[in-house]
């Protein structure tokens, strides 16, 4: 009857026509969400990972990225050459892994064998938690890991440095970004005995698994230490006595010609590309050049600073007893 859609109870169909609206659902679906939550709530977002890895790390527990290389927490090797080459340059070991059913080779039988001689346990787990521990790196069923590098105060460097029976050397580095490159120059400071090396904390590289490597185990005879402020440390260590001497490719004056080479030193060496930075231009006593030849731009950081520890050392008599 006309009238009765009005009814308490009564349902209006729909039809083919148009309709009065959605009724409130559309609205209702968009109800009781509440606010967006932060980034780092969400654990989709990178931020998320992020604060986890953070917060696992302060707790103690190591902490890896997708590349099984945590930033701050223990580093990771992974694969077989990687391992191998590891344990032959006798880095330290924090703990070894392989695969349970790994396929045996020359490679992991000279690994079972390294490990075996120096008495590093190898902790047989599942390819899944091997896959889960090293953050989804390709392993080929074996991995390391490393214990995070303890850095030096740069305090208690300069301490020991001014400590020792000898006029003190500190190899001061400033964006060397590649950690071969850090090896390399940490290798040849134990050669021409330096007391030890400096490097920022930022747009630096870090004791990783490739810098230990390259450096041929010379990382644990030789003290590295982490500034906060490179140049305010640099100051401070002149403030302390030590003549502070640059490498700049368009320096006049050349390494064997530094006045005060055979004195107290921090030998300062900037990047291949930029070289040294404005302000720690500004902070160094003199600056010093290594002769080439026109034919060729630039020396790698590396084989500059090994060159100009070379000379430093030959004009100091005795230094490398």
């Amino acid at each position: 009857m006309p009238g009765n859609s009005q009814r308490k109870g009564a349902v209006r169909r729909k039809g083919r026509g148009n309709t009065a609206g959605s009724g409130g659902r559309v609205k209702r679906g968009l109800e009781g969400k509440g606010p967006t939550p932060k980034a780092e709530d969400r654990p989709y977002h990178s931020a998320y990972r992020t604060k986890k890895a953070a917060s696992q790390h302060k707790a103690g527990r190591p902490s890896t990225s997708k590349t099984g290389r945590p930033g701050s927490g223990p580093e990771w090797v992974a694969g077989r050459n990687a391992v191998l080459e590891a344990m032959e340059a006798e880095i330290p070991i924090r703990a070894a892994y392989v695969a349970e059913g790994a396929e045996r080779d020359d490679r992991l039988r000279g690994i079972v064998k390294l490990a075996a001689s120096r008495g590093t346990a190898l902790l047989e787990v599942t390819r899944a938690e091997l896959d889960r521990l090293t953050g989804g790196a390709v392993h080929q069923g074996v991995a390391l890991q490393l214990p995070a590098f303890e850095y030096a105060h740069p305090d208690d460097l300069l301490a020991a440095a001014l400590d020792s029976d000898h006029e003190p050397l500190i190899v001061a580095l400033d964006s060397i970004t590649d950690p071969r490159n850090l090896g390399a120059i940490v290798r040849s400071a134990a050669a021409f005995g330096a007391d030890g090396v400096l490097i920022p904390e930022r747009r630096s590289a870090g004791m990783t698994a490739a810098a230990w490597k390259t450096s041929a185990g010379a990382a644990a005879h030789i003290p590295i230490a982490r500034a906060t402020n490179l140049n305010r440390t640099l100051r401070a260590y002149g403030d302390a006595g030590l003549s502070l001497v640059g490498l700049d490719g368009s320096a006049e004056t050349t390494i064997s010609e530094v006045p005060g080479a055979s004195g107290p030193l921090v030998l300062v060496v900037g990047s291949e590309g930029a070289g040294l930075s404005r302000l720690v231009l500004q902070a160094c006593d003199s600056l010093a050049a290594i002769p080439i030849s026109k034919t060729v731009e630039s020396l790698n950081a590396g084989v500059a600073a090994g060159i100009a520890l070379y000379e430093i050392s030959r004009q100091r008599v005795g230094r490398l007893d």
